[in-house]
Parts: C-alpha cells; structure tokens; sequence
C-alpha cells in the first residue's frame, strides 16, 4: 500500500505518524518546525487515514508493512521515526520488528500495553453523521457534539470533513474499516519483543496513557529509554504544549 504523505525540509529523514482518527495533517505546524532545524519530515497518512488508501485489513503489522514500504519506495535507510497515541504503538512495533531502519525513536503519550476500547463515542457520532441531512461544517459539529462533548476532540474529528463534490461532505477515513477493527487499537506490544536503541518516550503531564506503574514495563521492553513528561499538557501533548513537545524532540534527535 502506497502512503500518502508531505514532506518539508532536507536532511535526516524524520517520519511522524499520527494517532487514530488523525492524519498527518495534524502534524503540519509542528512538522515544518522541525524541518526548519535541518531535518526532512514526512507527515504520514497511515492506512484508512487521510489520503491514503482504504483496506478491510487494519493492524498493527499492516500498519508496520505499510512504513516499510513506504521507506522502500522513497529510498530512506534510516529514519527517525515519531509516533503519537495509535501512531506510537506503529513505531514501537517497527522498531523492535526492523532496529537496523530506526536511528532514534520517539513515541508520544502511548505505552507497549494493552489499552481498553475508550474511542466508543467517537465512532458513535461519527457513524451517526447522515451527509444527505448535514449539509454544512455547523450543521456537523450540532449532530457530533451530542455524542463528543469536547469542541478540542471535535474540532480534530472535523480535520477529516472535506467536499466530495459541490454540496456533499464527506469524512476521508475509512469509518466502516476503522469501526470493525476498532479493537486492533489496544492491543499490546507483545511480551517477546525487545529494542535496544535509543528512545524517547513523552508522557502528557494531565494524561492517564502512560501511568508511574506502567514505566518498569516500557524500560523493560526498550531497554534505552528516556521517559520525559510534558507539563500542562494531556494526551494531545504535542497541541496543547508544542514548544515543549518541540524542544525535547530536538533535544533528543540532535544529540
């Protein structure tokens, strides 16, 4: 499967890959930030998300195929690799599946455990959007806030709207996919599995994903970790407080 990405910048090729729901879009302040320090950034698209392509298959191992293909095609040997939420549990497994095409490793907010389905809500709303009836940005926001409280979740949902032809909205990603294999979100980085570079593991300050108990688990399975909390910061840690999310990135990758 060919990824959909942009890239800004020349350099060190560093890879972000978003969290569910998301695309790399997500990423575009941040990531021309970091290109500006000398660094090629490809703001990803995963699978079912964005621009890239629709599939009924949806892991974590094809979503691992899927960078490597990508990496394959664009000729990049090593990478830094980045990963937020969904995006971190991809990075993680590419690192301790392929070590040798990871140079530094930078997972954000998510740990290798297993996380209960908590996205119920989200894809409710979602599935219940009926574009025939909704024929406008408000109109959307009106029929998603009954079931998304939260206008920060909603405004990132909406990031996915777009006009499919003159009148109708669409979402881009793959909702009827990414509702089957909702399941596949959780699941844990398997107990086998270990990586010995360098890593740097941002937790969100306000942010249950990565809890004090969960750090012996995440040192034992990457042995050469760096766990760095984000003040005044949840589980959208990179929007809430960038230039800090910044700063540690660039800390990390350039030293």
């Amino acid at each position: 499967m060919q990824l959909h990405a942009n890239v800004f910048g020349a350099g060190q090729p560093l890879l972000i890959l978003h969290g569910f729901l998301g695309m790399g879009d997500n990423w575009k302040t941040l990531g021309k930030k970091i290109s500006e320090q000398g660094f090629e950034v490809h703001l990803i698209d995963q699978r079912n998300h964005g621009r890239s392509p629709h599939s009924d298959e949806f892991s974590y191992d094809y979503m691992v195929e899927d960078l490597l293909e990508y990496c394959t095609t664009n000729n990049l040997d090593t990478i830094h690799l980045l990963g937020h939420s969904m995006g971190g549990k991809v990075a993680m497994l590419a690192a301790v599946k392929h070590p040798e095409l990871i140079s530094k490793l930078i997972v954000a907010d998510i740990g290798p455990k297993y996380y209960p389905l908590h996205h119920q809500d989200i894809l409710d709303g979602l599935n219940a959007l009926d574009f025939e009836v909704l024929k406008s940005r408000g109109e959307v926001d009106k029929e998603l806030s009954l079931y998304v409280p939260d206008m920060g979740v909603r405004m990132f949902l909406m990031k996915n709207l777009y006009w499919k032809e003159k009148g109708v909205l669409g979402l881009r990603m793959n909702l009827s996919a990414l509702i089957k294999n909702a399941s596949e979100i959780g699941v844990a980085l398997g107990e086998e599995y270990h990586y010995d570079g360098t890593a740097l593991f941002l937790k969100g300050e306000k942010s249950n994903y990565i809890l004090e108990e969960d750090q012996p688990g995440i040192t034992r399975q990457f042995s050469n970790a760096y766990i760095r909390e984000i003040p005044a910061a949840g589980h959208w840690l990179h929007a809430e407080n960038p230039s800090q999310f910044l700063a540690e990135v660039l800390e990390f990758v350039k030293n």
